[in-house]
């Protein structure tokens, strides 16, 4: 590939659960791990961002109706944080990547969302003013 990201680091991993399971999982991480629920963009769907250091490390996100979660299958991705979007999003097309583009509600950031060979979802987070 010629134009990867230029990746600063892990920003976060995401869980995907029903609303039950999905509380169990907060408890969990904020009583046993000592996470801490904080801040969250106005997503569509529901969930808890979980701080450590200041940081949302943890996003958990209610399933969608009917989607199939089995026990330890809820990770839904990990994310990137990144630079080079247009460079990278040029490079994708011409190597016929299938991705989404989304945007973070009240950061402008822009989500790139795609999967590894194994199927594994992986999101690169750009900055809003990043091109």
């Amino acid at each position: 590939m010629n134009a990867p990201p230029n990746v600063a680091g892990l920003d976060h991993y995401n869980l995907r659960a029903p609303r039950a399971l999905l509380d169990e999982m907060r408890t969990f991480y904020c009583e046993i791990v000592g996470l801490t629920v904080g801040e969250r963009p106005a997503f569509c769907s529901f969930g808890y961002w979980l701080y450590a250091g200041g940081r949302a490390v943890v996003h958990l996100t209610e399933s969608a109706p009917g989607e199939a979660v089995a026990p330890g299958t809820t990770f839904s991705h990990a994310a990137f944080n990144c630079s080079g979007r247009s460079a990278f999003t040029r490079e994708l097309a011409r190597l016929g990547i299938r991705y989404q583009v989304a945007q973070v509600p009240q950061t402008g950031q822009v989500q790139l969302f795609l999967e590894d060979p194994a199927g594994n979802g992986v999101e690169l987070l750009f900055a809003d003013h990043d091109e």
